[in-house]
């Protein structure tokens, strides 16, 4: 155990590097877009829509996606080492979305920056669901902060937190979980019952991530408050404490209330979508307004959550490293 730990350690250290430096290499074949053809090709397979049917759909994607990465992982070990921790480390970076989530947020910052308001827009429509044609500069920022703070936990941490208990097995099943979330686990006429299993399971899968994001974020806001007066952990934890339910979802208020405390801004608020307008509760005190800026303060405080996660890794592995080398007589 204590080797393959060693091995599990290496390999997540370097996916966690070739994430921050690399990304996701867009041109490439990617596990989630397979992942994401799978289940739309079980959608069509399944006649009914029903909740049974969606359930059935959510156990074998599942099953399916946990079954194949690890045969994937057990066959790569057992050629040699070096093989399975290199299948390993790319395995695993492909979910985690710290760079991409950075890159895309900031593709709204530099047009904001630059006074191009339409193609500021156009940068935040591929990362939010909702319409954002008639969004004002403001509004845009705000909907760019909210996207990185609550992705910071389904797309960094919890991917992160799933790794490190069971490598690139759990997080194959992590992210086909998420990826059905996103794509069947709708509140409309199509997808309100046969989506719903989907939609729990998700629920279910980042209801503990999702507050463990939320006091990294807290730990992160603290640290980074040192070093600037942009970033208030006091007021963080307050929100937080606050806030952290105000959402429909159990779980996405968690990270956004924590980082609208951080910047001193008020997000959530009414949104549109497909035409429809949709009212959310207001998270955090508006003791600013939204700008560009906090775009990038929100990317920071993402990637300090990171870092915090990565420390107690380590301390964490170092103590299964040395528990498991203790020899007891």
């Amino acid at each position: 155990m204590r080797e393959l730990w060693i091995y599990h350690t290496i390999a997540l250290t370097f996916s966690i590097i070739l994430d921050r430096v690399v990304g996701d290499p867009y041109s490439l074949p990617h596990p989630i877009r397979w992942i994401g053809n799978y289940i739309a090709l079980l959608e069509k397979k399944m006649v009914k829509k029903t909740f049974g049917s969606g359930l059935l759909l959510a156990m074998i994607v599942m099953l399916t996606s946990v079954v194949v990465t690890g045969a994937l992982m057990f066959v790569s070990y057992k050629v040699h080492p070096v093989v399975g921790i290199t299948f390993e480390t790319i395995l695993s970076c492909y979910f985690l979305a710290a760079k991409n989530l950075y890159d895309e947020s900031m593709k709204v910052y530099k047009s904001l920056k630059d006074y191009d308001l339409v193609g500021a827009r156009k940068n935040l429509s591929m990362i939010v669901g909702r319409d954002t044609a008639n969004l004002d500069e403001e509004k845009v920022a705000k909907a760019a902060v909210e996207t990185v703070a609550e992705n910071t936990s389904d797309g960094v941490i919890a991917p992160l937190l799933y790794m490190v208990v069971g490598g690139p097995i759990l997080g194959a099943l992590y992210k086909s979980i998420n990826t059905m979330d996103s794509m069947i686990g709708y509140h409309n006429e199509k997808y309100e019952y046969f989506g719903k299993a989907a939609a729990k399971i998700d629920d279910a899968a980042n209801f503990l991530p999702s507050r463990i994001s939320a006091l990294f974020m807290i730990v992160a806001a603290g640290v980074l408050k040192m070093f600037t007066k942009s970033y208030d952990s006091g007021q963080a934890f307050k929100i937080w404490k606050r806030d952290r339910l105000a959402h429909k979802s159990p779980n996405s208020a968690q990270t956004e209330s924590v980082a609208a405390g951080a910047l001193g801004l008020a997000l959530g608020g009414s949104s549109t979508y497909g035409g429809k307008v949709v009212e959310k509760p207001v998270i955090g005190d508006e003791i600013k307004k939204t700008d560009a800026e906090d775009i990038r303060k929100v990317n920071r405080l993402m990637f300090a959550t990171e870092d915090v996660a990565v420390f107690l890794f380590y301390i964490f592995s170092m103590i299964i490293i040395w528990v498991t080398g203790v020899t007891f007589k």
